[in-house]
């Protein structure tokens, strides 16, 4: 699968490291201003998103910002879905793997670093906004 860095906006009010990947996924899905998601993100769940958000709370925020969850894994299924060419959706989506979110755009991970583990990176599920 292909990668492209980005950090959503990031640099432009942050330096240096954070465990920040859900609200650098959202804006780079939305296209929307990092800071501004950041901002909507602490007030969802009632603490700063800088260094991680709660799997829990990941779920809330997606749903409070609009976004539908497709899951790609079942109980004793295994893993069926993978970071790979061809197993995800065209579109723009937010995929949950192991302990990350990160956002594909048209079969392309927009990233801070390549996630994928050569395309053996399990994909959980993932989130996506319906067209208007």
């Amino acid at each position: 699968m292909e990668f492209k860095y980005n950090d959503g906006g990031r640099s432009k009010y942050f330096k240096g490291e954070a465990r920040d990947c859900v609200t650098r996924a959202i804006a780079i899905a939305t296209n929307r201003d990092y800071k501004e998601i950041y901002n909507e993100v602490a007030k969802i769940i009632g603490y700063t998103p800088r260094n991680s958000v709660k799997k829990k709370d990941t779920r809330k925020v997606m749903e409070k910002l609009g976004f539908k969850w497709v899951s790609c894994m079942g109980i004793g299924t295994g893993c069926t879905t993978h970071l790979r060419d061809g197993e995800l959706p065209n579109g723009t989506i937010i995929c949950r793997v192991t302990a990350h979110i990160t956002c594909i755009i048209d079969g392309v991970i927009n990233d801070t670093f390549d996630p994928s583990r050569d395309g053996t990176r399990c994909v959980y599920g993932y989130w996506y906004k319906e067209e208007r």
